[in-house]
């Protein structure tokens, strides 16, 4: 992994870590004054920074599973032994939310599988768009 410490800019130092610049600021302002960092700890806060922006995907992917969960428990009912025949179509459907990590492997992929609606005025505000969630 490769840095460079670039000059301190309003009590900040900007390390570039593999292309990607990270500003750390300092850790704490007091009556004294701003207490910064050292550059051994502003180093190590950018490796943090540059490890969590890695695991972005992972954690978008665990976010999919966490909703995918929640929809195939609220349709659990239906599988139950006492259960009315459950429709071909909602089968489809409960089989495509198991499919999603196969079918969904890619970080773009899964901003789109986790996008909401934004329109204020919509009845659908913040309920996700993707089709997929839709029950039949």
């Amino acid at each position: 992994m490769s840095y460079k410490i670039n000059t301190p800019k309003d009590n900040y130092v900007t390390y570039t870590l593999n292309g990607v610049d990270y500003e750390i600021g300092p850790t704490s302002s007091s009556s004294r004054g701003i207490i910064m960092k050292t550059e051994e700890e502003a180093l190590a806060r950018a490796i943090r920074l540059e490890d969590w922006r890695n695991k972005s995907a992972s954690r978008k992917l665990g976010r999919v599973k966490k909703q995918r969960l929640i929809k195939l428990k609220e349709t659990d009912y239906m599988t139950l032994s006492d259960y009315p025949s459950i429709s071909d179509e909602m089968k489809a459907w409960r089989q495509s939310l198991r499919d999603i990590p196969q079918n969904y492997t890619t970080e773009e992929q899964y901003d789109l599988l986790l996008a909401t609606d934004q329109d204020k005025d919509s009845p659908t505000y913040g309920h996700q768009t993707h089709a997929i969630w839709s029950k039949p």
